[in-house]
């Protein structure tokens, strides 16, 4: 038997197997495909999601494949400038293709010993009280203690799982594909300039070797969301929209996607979770779809591994559902907003109009960009402390920096009295006597987030045991 299965070898699904081989946990990934994807839906990865890479000790392997690009136009495609004062020490964005920041992660997962199976698909599950029966398209059956599914927005397991997708089908589509073309630069930036500026979902940009990554807005929704579009299908509609079709030729893959909006009604259905696109499905505006499936797993990974390893406090796996599910929902109200904005209808326009002249205020410009970069996350943890629920940006310390020390994955003591302990717990806790921010001690979740900030020892002694189970006798 496995300790967890997960089902869909994607960015999610191997980031979250690397957390759980973090712990020690015993990991199998099942991917249906063969082959890794050509199709490149992501092209970078926000703040916060950066800075798990940083406490996790990948950043290094990311920066040196990406390029950081300043934060401004990432809320409905509305320029302006980057906030001065951002909460974090990543205000940037990373430009990295998805396919490169899928082999990225399955590197570390197959590093830290997880094991990986391609050409592998799940077509049936049951689950009972002592784990998970998944079933695969060759017959094999096998069994886990628990099963997530990571396997995308037509997810298997949520189907079979029987957990309800409520939300809105697509009423519009964009074509998307990677190709050349023979217009010149002089031609395709006076288009471009022409075009967007009423229709953003228009454009080509270019990704070296004379390879263009070309979107422009489809004629009507389609009915088979699986086929994806034709090559002349493309060309029409950059003729239809620019005028020209810049002379495209040669597509290396063609896709399709929608604005479509849904939200899984519950992440656990008992030993079934379900974690990234399987959850969550949404337009790309703002690009946080994979950061937002990414920052799943790590959420989901240490409490799973908790459960797995026995030390998990009841309830504990359940706060994987309160604390993400309303984190999707208000990607979702954003996605929906800013789809709104991008409209050529009149009204949207007007909006649009005057939500750009509200972002020169620069709280306004901040607040929206730190909804897009996930950085102003606060878990609802209580009201005893501002800083329960948030994640601490990283600070340096006198030996090292926070985030090197969040990089075993265990809970971490910041204490600048000196004079607290975590005996009973040192397991899964470390104690540095050290300071983040200024408050007498903090203590952070595996995650980063804030569980419990002050000076009493009594007090602490209290909240430990809500998030790192029982004290060793």
């Amino acid at each position: 038997m496995f300790d967890v299965i997960v089902a869909g070898g994607g960015p999610t699904g191997m980031m979250l197997a690397g957390e759980l081989r973090l712990h020690g946990v015993g990991v199998l990934v099942l991917e249906k495909e063969t082959e890794p994807t050509k199709v490149v839906r992501a092209l970078g990865i926000h703040a916060r999601t950066i800075e798990i890479m940083d406490q996790r000790g990948l950043l290094d392997r990311f920066l040196e494949l990406g390029r950081k690009h300043p934060l401004g136009g990432f809320f409905a495609g509305i320029t302006k400038p980057q906030p001065d004062r951002l909460d974090t020490s990543h205000a940037y964005v990373l430009s990295i293709p998805q396919t490169i920041t899928s082999r990225l992660l399955t590197g570390h997962a197959a590093e830290a010993g997880a094991e990986i199976r391609t050409g592998a698909e799940l077509v049936a599950l049951s689950q009972d009280g002592d784990g998970v029966s998944a079933e695969l398209a060759d017959g094999t059956v096998l069994r886990s203690r628990y099963l997530v599914g990571c396997d995308g927005g037509r997810s298997t397991v949520r189907k079979l799982a029987g957990v309800g997708f409520p939300g809105e089908a697509s009423t519009v589509d964009t074509l998307l594909g990677e190709m050349e073309l023979t217009a010149s630069a002089q031609e395709l930036a006076a288009v471009m300039t022409e075009v967007r500026r009423t229709q953003l979902r228009f454009g080509a940009m270019p990704l070296g070797d004379g390879v263009f990554r070309v979107v422009v807005p489809a004629a009507g929704v389609a009915e088979d969301r699986v086929t994806p579009p034709s090559f002349e299908e493309f060309r029409q509609q950059l003729r239809a929209t620019g005028g020209t079709d810049f002379g495209v030729h040669s597509p290396r893959w063609l896709s399709r996607f929608g604005n479509a909006t849904r939200l899984a009604e519950r992440y656990r259905t008992g030993r079934v979770l379900l974690a990234g696109d399987a959850a969550h499905v949404h337009p790309p505006v703002g690009g946080q779809g994979l950061n937002l499936g990414i920052q799943d797993a790590h959420n989901l990974g240490w409490k799973l591994a908790a459960a797995v390893r026995g030390w998990a406090p009841e309830g504990l796996l359940d706060t994987y559902h309160t604390e993400r599910h309303p984190v999707a929902a208000g990607v979702l109200d954003d996605t929906r907003a800013q789809m709104q904005l991008m409209s050529l209808d009149p009204g949207a326009q007007a909006v649009r109009r005057l939500v750009t002249r509200l972002m020169e205020f620069e709280e306004v410009n901040s607040y929206l960009i730190e909804k897009i970069i996930a950085i102003g996350i606060r878990y609802d943890l209580g009201d005893a402390h501002p800083l329960l629920g948030r994640r601490l940006r990283d600070v340096p310390l006198k030996n090292g920096r926070l985030f090197e020390l969040l990089r075993t994955g265990r809970g971490l003591l910041l204490d600048r009295t000196g004079g607290l302990s975590v005996a009973g717990w040192t397991d899964r806790v470390d104690h540095v006597a050290d300071a983040a921010e200024d408050v007498p001690a903090v203590l952070l979740r595996p995650d980063g987030h804030v569980a419990w900030a002050g000076a009493d020892q009594e007090d602490l002694v209290e909240h430990l045991p809500a998030w790192f189970g029982a004290a060793q006798h």
